[in-house]
């Protein structure tokens, strides 16, 4: 009796457990998080930049007409390995870690996915991870190593052995591969749990290598240019051009031949012409080997939306498109990211999801990449962790006003004219108005610094360059192309920017406490 008592009541108390599992798979959405390297939003039409009458974007305009678009979303720190440490974490950078590229993401901070599983979730990372080490957190991953080829990538693989040790090849096209992996996961999946996929793409990163099946797309069109590409005299700051444009050949890798030691008319044309016209052909050619792998982008998505609308997953699937920060398509003569511009700054951040989000909606809240987990998390049915910084704008998705949103935006690039030669800076960014602080100093000692990246063109000309300030009124000049720090009539309202400066670095921990030499800089500059 008593055996048959205890079975009964085993019995039950299991029954109960899978009623309470299936409910919560049943209320609770499947979520694919889909996120481009260097997707930037004004080559996405849906945002109605100078591209967009060159429809570059189809599949993902559709997603965003079904859904909604964030018109003010930013990234914290734009460059690849901070931003996915942020999106991952749901902090600003200095307390997750990971401050540049050269960071590396403790596996014990994955703690989207390990929010995930926690509500029930089964993981998956697939594409482009960049954050060092391993992915451990995720029920499943299948990533590319470092920065991955466009043509068969190596990914490393969940199950085939220890890490970086567990290698597996493709054949094909990057973006077509990952969007197979994606594919066949989803065919292989555990079904009776939601899933929360994050599914990355290499494209469109620098240099762009796009399939051969595009070579023709957009060879007879002319690409719309930016006037900025072109003349710009109220733009910069002697931190970011020099004294009457001095630094120009030395600050900010470009497209035209002003930048010394990278340029796309060099790149391109190597040398064959010079000036406008070859100013010009390197945009043109610049912008649609760009474009060609937004378009490998875009008609993969197709055939990822198209399944899962074939299987019956499209109404109850959570549909995130972005990317992990902007990109300088030309604008300020500029290419890459790391600026604090708003082409570098701005995300796309597009969310699709038939039971919650109004069609055709947009909102201008004010959001960057650390609310991305806790709204995710919030959106699959749990609470935002206090840990995490970043906050949920989950009552925006669901069409109600957020209470006491934040009014401005933090923004710091660490590293200090690496790569692209952009200098170190920190500032916000309100709907209205920008305040960038050029501070010129790398975080590390100068003698580690140069071990990491030293070389001759940098020590002589981008280490120590000025200090200075940067002003812009976004209503009035949208472009960026004055700065108005020194302007009387904007006193008030620079000054009220610093106070908000000062206090989002100690709300945040983006103080520089640990690094007393740039607080140096900031004390002596910071009333000029």
């Amino acid at each position: 009796m008593k055996k048959t008592g205890l079975s009964i009541t085993l019995a039950v108390l299991l029954f109960c457990q899978l009623g309470i599992s299936q409910r919560s798979s049943k209320n609770q959405p499947n979520i694919i998080y889909i996120m481009s390297d260097d997707h930037t939003a004004q080559a996405i039409g849906a945002y109605g930049s100078r591209l967009a009458k060159l429809n570059p974007t189809p599949t993902i305009d559709k997603l965003a007409a079904e859904g909604m678009l964030f018109e003010n979303a930013f990234v914290t720190n734009s460059i690849c390995t901070p931003s996915r440490a942020c999106i991952i974490t749901g902090q600003y950078s200095q307390t997750n870690g990971v401050l540049d590229l050269d960071g590396e993401l403790d596996p014990a901070k994955e703690y989207l996915p390990m929010e995930m599983k926690k509500l029930g979730y089964t993981t998956a990372m697939i594409g482009k991870w960049h954050l060092k080490n391993e992915p451990s957190a995720f029920d499943y991953y299948k990533v590319l190593h470092s920065q991955g080829k466009y043509f068969n990538p190596t990914f490393f693989e969940k199950g085939k052995g220890e890490w970086m040790k567990n290698e597996v090849k493709s054949v094909g096209h990057s973006t077509d591969v990952i969007t197979d992996i994606t594919l066949d996961y989803l065919k292989k999946r555990d079904k009776s749990k939601p899933f929360f996929i994050m599914h990355h793409y290499k494209a469109p990163h620098d240099m762009f290598e796009f399939a051969p099946r595009y070579a023709d797309y957009l060879k007879d069109v002319e690409i719309p240019e930016p006037a900025s590409l072109y003349f710009q005299p109220n733009f910069g700051s002697e931190a970011t051009v020099g004294k009457n444009g001095k630094l120009g050949a030395v600050i900010g890798s470009s497209i035209s031949d002003r930048h010394l030691y990278r340029n796309y008319v060099n790149m391109l044309l190597k040398d064959t012409v010079s000036g406008t016209i070859a100013t010009h052909l390197a945009y043109q050619e610049y912008l649609k080997r760009y474009l060609r792998c937004v378009k490998g982008v875009d008609d993969n998505l197709a055939r990822l939306f198209d399944y899962l609308k074939k299987e019956g997953l499209w109404e109850n699937t959570v549909i995130v498109y972005t990317g992990d920060q902007g990109m300088m398509l030309g604008e300020h003569d500029l290419i890459d990211k790391r600026w604090m511009y708003d082409e570098s700054m701005r995300m796309p951040f597009i969310v699709h999801y038939p039971k919650m989000v109004k069609a055709g909606s947009k909102t201008d809240l004010l959001i960057n990449n650390t609310d991305f987990a806790p709204t995710l998390i919030e959106l699959a049915k749990g609470k935002k962790p206090s840990y995490m910084q970043g906050f949920s704008f989950i009552n925006t998705l669901e069409g109600k006003a957020e209470k006491n949103w934040r009014t401005a935006t933090y923004y710091r690039y660490w590293m200090h004219n690496i790569h692209h030669w952009v200098p170190a800076h920190f500032g916000v960014r309100s709907k209205q108005y920008k305040l960038i602080f050029f501070y010129a100093k790398h975080y590390l000692p100068e003698a580690e610094w140069n071990k990491f990246y030293w070389n001759k063109e940098m020590r002589i000309y981008g280490y120590n360059t000025p200090v200075a300030w940067e002003f812009y009124d976004l209503k009035n000049d949208p472009e960026e192309m004055n700065n108005h720090y020194k302007d009387p009539k904007y006193k008030d309202i620079i000054a009220s920017l610093k106070e908000e400066i000062l206090k989002q670095r100690k709300e945040l921990n983006e103080t520089d406490a640990n690094y007393p030499e740039i607080q140096k800089v900031i004390d002596k500059h910071w009333n000029d």
